[in-house]
């Protein structure tokens, strides 16, 4: 049997959260920490969310484009500023 995508969870820093979830989306969320458990090692569900969470943002390309575009933004907005006070100093 294949992996699941999620794979091995990393071990980072956390921010408690409180989310309210449906019933049935709860639901297959234990189901998937069951089988992450069983394939991997025991996990409690909530600990799944904010990588889920996180692998979801990343595979959005929509939402990297944007970021990538606003990235750029900011880098022209500083580079500009810099060579504004650079171009200021030297005369």
């Amino acid at each position: 049997m294949s992996d699941l995508r999620l794979g091995r969870l990393p071990k980072v820093g956390v921010v408690r959260m409180t989310i309210i979830l449906p019933e049935p989306l709860k639901e297959e969320l234990d189901q998937y920490a069951a089988e992450h458990s069983r394939l991997y090692e025991p996990v409690d569900t909530a600990a799944l969310i904010p990588h889920m969470l996180e692998a979801f943002v990343r595979s959005d390309r929509s939402w990297r484009s944007r970021k990538a575009k606003a990235g750029r933004a900011r880098q022209r907005g500083a580079s500009s500023a810099s060579s504004t006070t650079r171009s200021g100093a030297e005369r």
